[in-house]
């Protein structure tokens, strides 16, 4: 089983069948994962935290909201939590709907632990890559506000392809302060040279 960083990722099961919950429950918890139940979508919606690591296994036809309904109520809401849709009345307009809202998949009653289990480590999978990418962007902004507006104006030029003449003959101070700046700039970055500084503040842009 994947694990998600310092958050341990859970399998939110959505589903009104109380025997379907209980047996996915023990089977889940026997191979390890832990899981939190749920019997219908709105309990589900309302105690659900932007927050939350893992994955939601919800039933195709739930009372009210259906399972691919839930999806997309926190797709809207910004939520990049992975789905796993699972259905006694599979068809191919619905598994359609689920992948193409980006449900990790689209799964059958009756179905094999296995193919469940599966399932559930492609979405675990997908969550450390997201964790990993939203540590590095925090890490990434963190660097770049420790940077002074001088610092960032010279990374900006910099990024452009100017060199330290055109960046001082843009901002109107000497090749030397540039120079100085760079130099600030990539002991604060952790960069070791102009390329990787280059790199850098390209990064920042397409994140900006």
């Amino acid at each position: 089983m994947a694990e998600t960083g310092a958050r341990p990722p859970v399998v939110y099961v959505v589903d009104d069948d109380p025997s379907v919950r209980d047996a996915l429950d023990v089977m889940l918890r026997y191979s390890g994962y832990k899981t939190a139940l749920f019997a219908d979508a709105e309990s589900f919606l309302e105690a659900f935290h932007d927050d939350w690591v893992g994955c939601v296994v919800a039933d195709l036809r739930l009372p009210g909201i259906s399972g691919i309904e839930v999806q997309a109520r926190l797709a809207q809401r910004g939520s990049p939590i992975p789905f796993i849709i699972i259905t006694a009345h599979g068809d191919v307009a619905n598994a359609r709907r689920a992948l193409r809202a980006d449900a990790v998949d689209f799964i059958e009653k009756p179905f094999e632990d296995s193919e469940l289990r599966e399932a559930i480590d492609t979405a675990f999978a997908r969550e450390q890559r997201r964790l990993v990418d939203e540590r590095h962007h925090r890490q990434h902004a963190e660097k770049l506000s420790s940077l002074s507006a001088r610092e960032r104006e010279v990374l900006e030029l910099a990024a452009t392809g100017l060199h330290a003449k055109q960046i001082a003959a843009a901002l109107g101070i000497s090749v030397r302060t540039v120079e100085i700046h760079k130099q600030h700039i990539m002991e604060k970055l952790g960069v070791r040279n102009v390329a990787e500084l280059v790199r850098f503040a390209l990064g920042a842009g397409s994140r900006s």
